[in-house]
């Protein structure tokens, strides 16, 4: 009775929601294409570089020797960033910005429009929140039922939100973000210098295959191809490297090149950009003998950023002795809540930040409102 119950309650095989399922699996296989093409490439440029070019072509054994233990060096950091950058999930806002059941209940309750961002602003008042939609509205996402924090986007593939995403890339099958950013670049510094140094070495090599100056083997035609792959790849990947360089510098994503982030006040592009050096440091870390390595350094703690304000936010408390943005050196104001010094060393750099205590404000009992104030980036 209990087996016919269980067969009962499974979909059959014509059943819309089985073709659905089937479709999704198809789906995700079909994700992992681009990734099992870059594989391939890549194992054929190994078994091409050290077995036809180095031990069958190579007759000076110093060359060889060196060759094959700087390919290894770049093979190792190529393919141990690329691993992480494909396995290291995306991190997903925390449970302090998902609704509690009784906001749920209320949104779903009210009517679209004002009363509903009434209940989200309700939920959101503790929450170091200070970007917002083009309408000013507080960014909440639908699917996941959740306050979005500042950098954070739905991926329409992954069907989640992803703290500071920059973009779902294909070549690895996951979403670029705050987990896996500095994973990401390495990966295509890495690729850069493998696919460079392949080239330099297999020039001398592919200049003879056009004047007959190297045996007739298949050797020949791996040499030939093997340095037609390194050069596109090197052209490609050093402008998409460059790129992503330029958006560490002024601390942007790819997504908010093309939309800016919305503050309070006003739309600011470079709202989160803290002068080169912090926004360096904020991808990499602080130690920098863990820059060069894939292994996660990143400050923060991905829902909360620091970032720099023109103009006081009106909604927070105002900063005591009458301090404003107008000053003579227009300092620009950090939010009322910013990210937590325990996260983020970017925050007692004492030559760049200093700490003001706040007044409380009327009506709230035992609350104080920090702000920080940051110097001009020069």
């Amino acid at each position: 009775m209990r087996c016919g119950k269980m067969a009962a309650a499974s979909p059959p095989a014509g059943a819309p929601g089985a073709w659905g399922g089937a479709r999704r699996r198809c789906r995700r296989l079909l994700y992992w294409v681009p990734v099992l093409f870059i594989s391939s490439i890549l194992c054929w440029s190994y078994y091409a570089y050290v077995t036809q070019l180095c031990l069958l072509t190579m007759t000076n054994i110093g060359e060889k020797v060196v060759c094959l233990v700087a390919y290894h060096i770049f093979f190792m950091l190529f393919v141990w960033s690329y691993w992480k950058t494909i396995f290291t999930l995306p991190m997903n806002p925390s449970k302090e910005f998902h609704l509690s059941y009784s906001d749920k209940e209320s949104l779903e309750r009210e009517p679209r429009g004002e009363s509903q961002q009434e209940v989200l602003r309700r939920a959101a008042k503790d929450l170091p929140i200070y970007t917002r939609t083009m309408s000013g509205a507080i960014r909440y996402c639908d699917r996941c039922q959740l306050v979005k924090p500042d950098r954070c986007h739905h991926c329409s593939v992954c069907d989640k939100c992803i703290l500071k995403m920059d973009h779902h890339c294909p070549w690895v099958n996951n979403c670029v973000g705050f987990s896996n950013y500095k994973f990401f670049l390495l990966f295509l510094a890495y690729s850069l210098l493998y696919c460079i140094f392949i080239a330099a070495t297999d020039l001398q090599y592919f200049i003879k295959f056009w004047t007959n100056g190297l045996p007739d083997t298949q050797a020949k035609f791996h040499i030939m191809f093997l340095f037609f792959a390194a050069a596109m790849f090197s052209v490609s990947l050093s402008s998409l490297f460059g790129y992503h360089c330029w958006l560490v510098s002024k601390n942007k994503s790819t997504l908010e090149v093309f939309r800016a982030p919305i503050f309070r006040h006003r739309t600011d592009k470079n709202g989160f950009s803290l002068g080169f050096s912090k926004n360096l440091r904020q991808v990499f870390g602080d130690e920098k003998k863990y820059w060069l390595l894939p292994v996660f350094s990143s400050l923060g703690d991905g829902c909360s950023f620091p970032t720099c304000l023109v103009n006081q936010d009106p909604e927070q408390a105002s900063t005591p002795g009458g301090l404003n943005s107008t000053s003579k050196n227009e300092n620009h104001l950090f939010p009322a809540k910013p990210l937590r010094d325990s996260q983020s060393h970017l925050l007692t750099d004492t030559q760049s930040w200093s700490e003001i205590s706040a007044k409380p404000e009327k009506g709230k009992v035992g609350m104080s409102n920090p702000a920080l104030t940051m110097e001009n980036e020069t």
